[in-house]
């Protein structure tokens, strides 16, 4: 395929109806919370946004410039460490965000400062998931911890934490402890919402089971459940006090959603009270489990 082809793929891409109206929205609900209830009560958010609103009030710009000028090195970084489609969809959200805070008429929500912190951080959130689903970002704090991350070796949870710590004392240092203390809350309430929205509520969970019993429980899951299962060969023993003393097992394993895992949990606790159980969190699977797609 031609680079031209290339190009005009990424551009369809961009350019979808549904990436579109991700951005849109995102864009929209990123603007209600930096002009409905951020800006007015002098609150901020963690990352670029955070230092962007931060910078608003030291200096009484349109946040939107800096929020723009901000992300441009990280775009730049995306494009080189993630691809130019995904440089291209955030690009594109930073314009949307600049032109809707500049001529987007939001009035001032509230003055309380509780229903600031939560509110304001559920729509930020809903802002950075919709952008995310769309394709690109808004804020690329999350693009610098993921390449600090390969090069060296910190998590990229470590990398955001640590340099929001640094916002959050500066904030505290000139807006006063309790604005620290209410923008601590934004951001936290924000990471939960984006989650959601990226992942969904029905999130996928990797249910794990050793049971001595393990017919029974890989019935139970397919015929009761409907859902699919995998089975590793293992080998259950080697406790305390009886090491040597060991047996053949088959290591069920489920995939199934948050929603799901309880009633599942409780189904196999009643079938056999003897069965270990252990869950992780997945981001994504493939094979028709789910009907999420990736966004490119």
């Amino acid at each position: 395929m031609s680079n031209t082809n290339l190009e005009t793929i990424d551009l369809k891409s961009v350019f979808c109806i549904k990436s579109i109206l991700w951005k849109l929205f995102g864009v929209g609900f990123a603007v209600i919370a930096i002009k409905g209830f951020m800006i007015p009560n002098h609150f901020l958010d963690g990352g670029l946004l955070g230092i962007s609103i931060l910078i608003h009030e030291f200096y009484h710009i349109n946040v939107g410039i800096p929020l723009i000028l901000l992300n441009i090195p990280f775009v730049i970084l995306g494009y080189k460490i993630i691809g130019k489609n995904f440089a291209i969809h955030s690009f594109v959200s930073l314009i949307l965000l600049g032109v809707f805070i500049t001529v987007l008429p939001i009035p001032t929500v509230t003055h309380d400062h509780f229903l600031t912190a939560v509110f304001g951080g559920v729509f930020v959130g809903l802002g950075i998931g919709f952008v995310i689903r769309g394709g690109g970002v808004i804020d690329g704090l999350e693009i610098l911890a993921d390449y600090t991350n390969e090069q060296y070796g910190f998590s990229t949870s470590e990398i955001i934490v640590a340099i929001n710590t640094i916002l959050f004392l500066i904030i505290a240092c000139f807006l006063g402890i309790e604005k620290a203390m209410y923008s601590i809350l934004t951001f936290f309430t924000a990471i939960k919402v984006s989650d959601y929205v990226v992942d969904g509520f029905e999130k996928l969970i990797s249910l794990t089971i050793i049971s001595p019993n393990p017919e029974v429980i890989k019935s139970l899951i397919v015929n009761d459940f409907n859902k699919a299962i995998t089975t590793y060969k293992g080998e259950r023993g080697n406790l305390p006090g009886s090491f040597g003393i060991k047996q053949d097992c088959d290591i069920v394993v489920a995939v199934v959603t948050r929603l799901e895992v309880h009633k599942i949990k409780k189904a196999i606790k009643l079938k056999d009270p003897k069965a270990f159980m252990y869950i992780q969190s997945i981001r994504e699977v493939g094979g028709g489990i789910t009907n999420k797609k990736k966004h490119h």
